[in-house]
């Protein structure tokens, strides 16, 4: 279950850090619902990441977390944001996956 609270909780940091995004570019009322949906994301990821740390090692967990994020945001940066999806971030990013695959199967 614990990998499973990790998982969304990674999940949820692409959720706070995409709608950092939109704080950025938007303004006025719609600039605070964004807002308001990053303070309510990065709760819950946060949660979520207290309760995976229970039964997994927090060096794990956080990298594992991060990992997760960092991939989603990239994705999302391509496909929402319209950043470039050169080569070296794609082969980069293929890395990040195979690293947290990696931490997952030696983790207990």
């Amino acid at each position: 279950m614990s990998w499973i609270y990790l998982i969304v909780a990674g999940l949820f940091e692409v959720a706070f850090t995409s709608c950092m995004g939109k704080v950025k570019e938007t303004t006025g009322s719609e600039m605070y619902w964004w807002f308001t949906g990053f303070l309510i994301s990065m709760s819950i990821s946060m949660f979520l990441l207290i309760k995976a740390t229970q039964a997994l090692p927090i060096g794990t967990a956080y990298a594992v977390w991060t990992g997760i994020g960092a991939v989603g945001t990239v994705l999302a940066g391509i496909l929402i944001f319209k950043e470039p999806a050169t080569v070296w971030r794609l082969l980069f990013i293929v890395t990040l996956i195979g690293s947290i695959i990696g931490l997952k199967v030696v983790s207990h």
